[in-house]
């Protein structure tokens, strides 16, 4: 699914972007729910990047990358919890591409995300290299995500994967 997002850039630099696991569910300008196996899944276009929540109740889980107040140490390059019966990964990096590299880059990574039944997309007003982009999948056992945000002013892109596994016994 893409939207064209009601907002301005609320994080302008890559380098803004910060990680946590396990906030409260802020205010979204976009959402695709989703059940992968017995987990739902919740894909949310912030108007600072993304949050995916999954579960629901005590067995929630959250996952944001965004300009948080408060907080500037960097992205975490890699990140391996438990969360709650789950073994949780997280890697981010930084992709510097020329502009037309860039216009490229944004372009497939819309198509791939606009028409998949598991991918949100949304556009920032006035450029449409400026984007936040989210796709998952997954099994009973595995979850998955995949997420994109856009600085075409820096020519960055900030590429992320988590996934969640299910603990053996």
């Amino acid at each position: 699914m893409l939207t064209t997002l009601q907002t301005t850039y609320t994080d302008t630099r890559a380098g803004d972007l910060a990680w946590c696991l396990g906030s409260q569910e802020l205010p979204a300008l976009a959402v695709l729910d989703l059940t992968i196996g017995p987990t739902d899944l919740q894909l949310r276009l912030l108007g600072a990047s993304h949050q995916v929540i999954l579960g629901g109740g005590a067995a929630r889980c959250s996952e944001t990358v965004a300009c948080l107040p408060g907080r500037r140490s960097p992205l975490p390059a890699r990140v391996a919890e438990c969360v709650q019966g789950w073994e949780y990964e997280f890697a981010a990096h930084v992709e510097t591409l020329h502009e037309q590299g860039f216009a490229r880059r944004a372009q497939e990574l819309l198509a791939l995300v606009e028409n998949h039944p598991h991918g949100l997309a949304g556009v920032f007003p006035g450029d449409p290299t400026a984007f936040t982009a989210l796709l998952a999948g997954g099994t009973e056992h595995e979850i998955y995500w995949r997420t994109w945000h856009a600085y075409p002013q820096e020519g960055r892109l900030v590429c992320t994967r988590s996934s969640l596994k299910l603990r053996r016994a």
